[in-house]
């Protein structure tokens, strides 16, 4: 018998319509528990009390000291407190650079003491101190216009001011003159180093940070401080500055990367890799950077499994070693055989502000996941951007360099800097709102990552083929 041909039409449309009617009836479910799990984020306490527990509990955690160790303890005791599986230390060596007593003052033409803190890598001077003229340059790139020999048995001073800016990005422009400054003023004979902190705020805070070690004593300098040196040297007289710095440094300490999971129901080799970084610098308690991280995609993942068990596995890495470096390395070395399986990576490492703007891996935007995602976070006021992310983060660079897709998740930096590498780190500068509203968003996006199918690496090269084809 023949089928009436517009039957048979019917017949077809229902057979294409069927998959996209699927489709979206799963993106309405993950839709409508993505916005329960934000709704629950918003009000659960536990990303503040794991932020005040290793605050209080442990406080600054450098890495190769004690204190690491502590943390190295809570990390896995927090884990398991809370339910995580597969609970493990991934063991490393890493160079390290602890600090000593430190001082520094203007002994001409007029004495003042000056506000300093050793950057990471600085050598220490030489008994008694060190004594010299101090040359000083506004911006950094006058000082690396100075020929070679030019700074010879001077101290170099680089006063360039960092603006602040929402994304952050200024720290990205004004890096340098922290980071590769005590090797570029030892190239031009410098015998020490001073820069004005990356920072901005206006208190007499020094902020710290790494450097490249030059061989020279090298400290940041607190912005007033930064200011009055520039008068001085503005009234024609020479200026002299004593530098009394002790430091040590280790080639080789153990450090940790603390790993715990909620493993999958049905793909559970499939993996979500998050996490923050579990060091910090020494002045404060580390609590913006980065208690608030470890805070955050703890708690978004201990939520998004709120549901039940999600259908891959959310794994969450408490970095061992960012500020000085090693963890992102070893964490690849270690993990390098799953890489293929991982879904997705992503880190928290821009403090407690708010989640204003995000990325998504390439191509993914249009799929139900994701419109799920999107609908979820919508109450929150976060921008989804139409960019693929470029980077996204310190401790999951490793990853992303081999193949991990992964996504940015940009905070409110606004005051971010004020605190960074300070002591003014510490947990009364969280606000809990805007920390619930972080782990709001990362839960809602590990849902539904965590309980659909999507495939970033198909979809990117899906989205590549289609540009390269037109």
């Amino acid at each position: 018998m023949r089928i009436p041909a517009f039957l048979a039409v019917a017949a077809l449309a229902a057979a294409v319509a069927a998959p996209a009617a699927a489709q979206d009836l799963v993106g309405q479910d993950l839709a409508a528990n993505a916005a329960a799990v934000r709704d629950k984020a918003l009000t659960d306490p536990t990303a503040w009390a794991i932020a005040e527990s290793l605050t209080t509990e442990v406080g600054p955690r450098m890495t190769g000291s004690p204190a690491m160790d502590r943390g190295r303890d809570w990390a896995v005791a927090k884990f398991r407190e809370l339910g995580f599986e597969n609970v493990r230390v991934e063991t490393f060596t890493t160079p390290t650079w602890s600090r000593g007593p430190e001082s520094a003052e203007v002994v001409g033409p007029v004495p003042h003491r000056l506000h300093i803190l050793g950057l990471g890598n600085s050598s220490p001077t030489p008994k008694g101190g060190l004594t010299a003229e101090i040359v000083l340059f506004r911006t950094y790139q006058a000082m690396l216009d100075q020929p070679e020999g030019a700074l010879k048995g001077k101290i170099a001073v680089v006063t360039q001011k960092m603006p602040r800016t929402q994304d952050g990005s200024s720290y990205g422009f004004v890096n340098a003159q922290r980071s590769r400054g005590p090797l570029e003023a030892a190239k031009r004979g410098a015998v020490g180093y001073l820069t004005r902190s990356l920072s901005t705020d206006d208190t007499r805070l020094p902020h710290t940070g790494g450097a490249a070690a030059g061989g020279i004593p090298a400290a940041a300098l607190s912005t007033p401080d930064a200011e009055l040196l520039e008068k001085l040297v503005a009234r024609g007289k020479p200026v002299t500055v004593k530098l009394a710095m002790q430091s040590t440094s280790n080639k080789a300490s153990p450090a940790y990367n603390i790993v715990g999971e909620i493993r999958g129901r049905e793909r559970p080799d499939e993996v979500l890799v998050i996490g923050g970084h579990l060091d910090s610098w020494d002045p404060g308690t580390g609590a913006v950077d980065d208690a608030a991280g470890i805070a955050i995609s703890t708690a978004a993942a201990k939520l998004a499994a709120g549901f039940g068990r999600p259908k891959r596995t959310i794994r969450v890495v408490m970095w061992g070693s960012e500020e000085q470096g090693g963890s992102s390395g070893a964490y690849l070395a270690a993990n390098r055989a799953e890489v293929p399986k991982m879904v997705v990576a992503g880190e928290s490492d821009g403090g407690a502000g708010r989640v204003w703007s995000l990325s998504l891996p390439t191509g993914s935007r249009s799929h139900p996941a994701m419109k799920a995602f999107e609908a979820a976070i919508a109450p929150l006021n976060v921008v989804v951007s139409r960019e693929p992310p470029r980077s996204g983060g310190a401790d999951i660079s490793g990853l992303i360099s081999a193949g991990t897709p992964f996504v940015d998740f940009n905070q409110d930096m606004s005051r971010y800097f004020d605190l960074h590498h300070a002591a003014d780190d510490t947990l009364d500068k969280i606000d809990p709102a805007e920390l619930s509203q972080n782990v709001a968003v990362w839960a809602a996006f590990l849902y539904t990552v965590a309980d659909s199918d999507i495939d970033f690496r198909r979809l990117a090269a899906e989205a590549q083929t289609a540009k390269e084809t037109k």
